[in-house]
């Protein structure tokens, strides 16, 4: 692996038991608590630089995923669903009651789906290059979602790849040379070369994305999250999700705000740390904690179906 030794040092993984799985998570500050949300293929350590900025102010807590990282990598259900009430269990472990819950790629799927699921846990939301905003997504997942790709990922993700491309890394990063969009892709790519990891990853894949692109979308059910602070931040260089599903949210929460960085890709929170965070303390320091209930989420559904998009009235 790329070596992560410093930060696995400064913040070393825990775990804690949820329904018979471990689920790894990192911890870091005092105060509010932000919950950081990781990427497919990803894990905890891609939040490490901003982690760095944030626990001078804030309680930082960021989860492997089920099937990610550290975390076990069970038979079973990982759909975006289940995934959330992972996420509000492991709180409850925590004893953790609020937060501002942010989501990159996704994460940002997983983080609009708890604050969906669990409006009460949710004081503000912040969507990084999140998933689940449109249809489009790069040619490399989608191919990755054809029926029957997991017999001929053995050769495209081998074990001795891995390990050649570490030793690769390490020599380039040893002599001052380092691009965080690229590390980014390596460490995704190099979970692929476990078969364990990459059952799980498939399996979590298959739930939101297709052969023709993204099949899981919010953007109906965005106006749900609008008692709720939301800033979406996008790199004008994704090439794994377009930026156009930052304006398409933008517009339809029109309460949110809209940071859009030129000349980054899908990691803004690696590639351009202290912009990203300075983003996110702004948001947070300039908005109050949203007070939204289950009570509000079911008034916002009655008043949407009242209006014609989905409430029949009585049969004559």
């Amino acid at each position: 692996m790329v070596d992560t030794a410093d930060d696995d040092e400064r913040y070393p993984v825990h775990h804690v038991m949820l329904h018979g799985a471990r689920m790894a998570y990192r911890r870091a500050g005092s105060g509010p608590v932000v919950l950081l949300l990781h990427g497919i293929a990803g894990s905890s350590n891609t939040w490490a630089p901003a982690m760095r900025l944030l626990e001078s102010r804030f309680t930082v807590i960021a989860p492997d995923f089920l099937g990610h990282g550290a975390s076990d990598k069970p038979e079973g259900d990982y759909s975006l669903g289940n995934h959330a009430s992972a996420i509000r269990d492991l709180l409850h472990v925590l004893d953790i009651d609020r937060v501002t819950v942010v989501g990159q790629s996704f994460g940002g799927g997983v983080a609009m789906q708890f604050s969906y699921q669990f409006p009460e846990l949710c004081d503000r939301l912040v969507l990084v290059d999140a998933g689940g905003l449109g249809r489009e997504v790069s040619w490399m997942l989608r191919l990755l979602a054809v029926p029957g790709v997991e017999l001929v990922l053995p050769l495209l993700f081998p074990h001795v790849a891995g390990e050649w491309g570490d030793s690769v890394v390490r020599f380039v990063e040893d002599r001052g040379v380092r691009n965080p969009r690229v590390t980014e892709m390596w460490q995704s790519y190099r979970s692929l070369t476990d078969p364990v990891y990459r059952r799980a990853f498939l399996k979590t894949m298959r739930s939101v994305i297709d052969a023709g692109g993204q099949s899981v979308s919010a953007i109906d059910r965005l106006y749900l999250a609008g008692g709720l602070p939301t800033l979406i931040v996008w790199g004008a260089d994704d090439h794994i999700i377009p930026v156009s599903h930052a304006y398409r949210a933008h517009e339809a929460l029109p309460h949110s705000r809209l940071v859009v960085f030129e000349g980054v890709g899908h990691f803004p929170h690696a590639e351009v740390p202290e912009r990203f965070v300075n983003a996110v303390v702004d948001f947070i320091d300039s908005t109050d904690p949203a007070a939204v209930s289950h009570d509000d989420l079911g008034r916002a559904l009655r008043e949407r179906a009242g209006s014609g998009d989905g409430l029949d009235g009585p049969s004559a």
